[in-house]
């Protein structure tokens, strides 16, 4: 059965991404390829706001999350957990037998600068891991903010995850002085889950050459050797990149400007819509996402009856919560390709299924 997803990713893909990978395969180090991975290079540098090279890696963005730490951390992480995604993050350093602590924030709080500010000035760590929108609760933490408080501490590298933001606003890496942006497809980029991007700078990769145990698979210095020649360490998943690039052309069509707008403008379209029922936003007055808002379930609707009238009336779904949050939060992304009029048409549904359960 084919239903239209508004869940907070993966997200609805257009048809015309969808043709994008269906072009005939070329051989991953063959010229074709080159020419294809050196033309998104401009476009995606752009997004980013960043001289520095992005790179493309065949994984889940948690591939280059984990990567990422275990290329940089040579003394202590310090990872900062304000819902579930940026809790696991404290998770995986540990498994991956790092020296980690976290900077604990109740979900849904925004990431406090001035405790950020002093548990570096302990002097103990040498990375900070940091999720800008937590997509478990629908928390955007102040980047620019933080941001400074990390210019304080020059021999800190900061790693920032923007999986849900990123194209959704403006995230301008070297001018906050940000050392290594993640991201990943199947959010804001709406396109199929499978492909990470990360941008490194200079100061991120000097680091990665102390680092004995990078592995290969997500090494750093790979990445880079294998960009200046226009590839990829290891075979990536061509279709997607071929997606990608039609998605980037989407992106210059409608303009940087006017995407980040849209998002702005949908998302307050949900957002004073469902508060109007008397339903109450979940995340920190002032700190709600910018491509997805959780809604705190006050008028305890059952949650899980509402996405099966979604789905078998309507064909679409939403989100019932995350993790500890199912059933007392629900999420509604307005991200990627959606429209005014895709959102007032979900809006309608979800009007019709919430008075089939007797909700207002």
């Amino acid at each position: 059965m084919s239903y239209k997803l508004f869940i907070p990713g993966p997200i609805a893909v257009s048809e015309k991404t969808l043709r994008a990978m269906a072009q005939p395969m070329i051989g991953h180090r063959s010229n074709d390829f080159v020419a294809l991975y050196q033309s998104i290079q401009p476009d995606l540098q752009a997004l980013f706001f960043t001289q520095d090279p992005v790179y493309i890696s065949t994984s889940s963005a948690w591939g280059v999350m984990e990567g990422a730490i275990r290329n940089l951390t040579q003394k202590k992480v310090l990872c900062c957990m304000n819902g579930a995604f940026s809790d696991k993050w404290l998770d995986v350093a540990q498994r991956s037998g790092l020296a980690a602590a976290g900077l604990k924030s109740e979900w849904g709080q925004p990431v406090d600068p001035e405790a950020l500010r002093k548990e570096l000035a302990t002097g103990q760590y040498d990375t900070v891991t940091l999720i800008h929108n937590e997509t478990s609760c629908g928390c955007m933490s102040d980047l620019p903010a933080i941001a400074a408080v990390l210019k304080q501490f020059p021999d800190v590298i900061s790693i920032v995850d923007t999986v849900s933001s990123f194209s959704a606003m403006p995230i301008k890496k070297d001018e906050l002085g940000i050392d290594v942006i993640i991201t990943g497809s199947q959010k804001a980029l709406a396109l199929p889950p499978g492909l990470s991007l990360l941008t490194p700078s200079k100061r991120a990769l000097a680091r990665a050459a102390l680092c004995k145990t990078r592995g290969y698979y997500f090494d750093l210095l790979e990445f880079q050797k294998n960009h200046e020649a226009g590839m990829t360490p290891s075979t990536p998943v061509i279709p997607l990149i071929y997606a990608l690039k039609s998605k980037l052309e989407d992106i210059k069509a409608e303009g940087a400007e006017a995407r980040y707008a849209r998002h702005a403008r949908l998302n307050k379209t949900v957002r004073d819509h469902v508060l109007a029922k008397g339903f109450k936003l979940f995340p920190k007055e002032g700190h709600g996402s910018v491509s997805l808002n959780c809604f705190a379930n006050t008028l305890n609707v059952d949650l899980a009856a509402l996405n099966k009238i979604l789905k078998s009336k309507h064909k679409l779904v939403i989100d019932g919560g995350y993790g500890k949050l199912k059933g007392l939060t629900f999420r509604i992304s307005n991200m990627g390709d959606e429209t005014d009029e895709t959102i007032a048409a979900m809006l309608k549904s979800l009007d019709a299924a919430l008075a089939e359960l007797g909700a207002k």
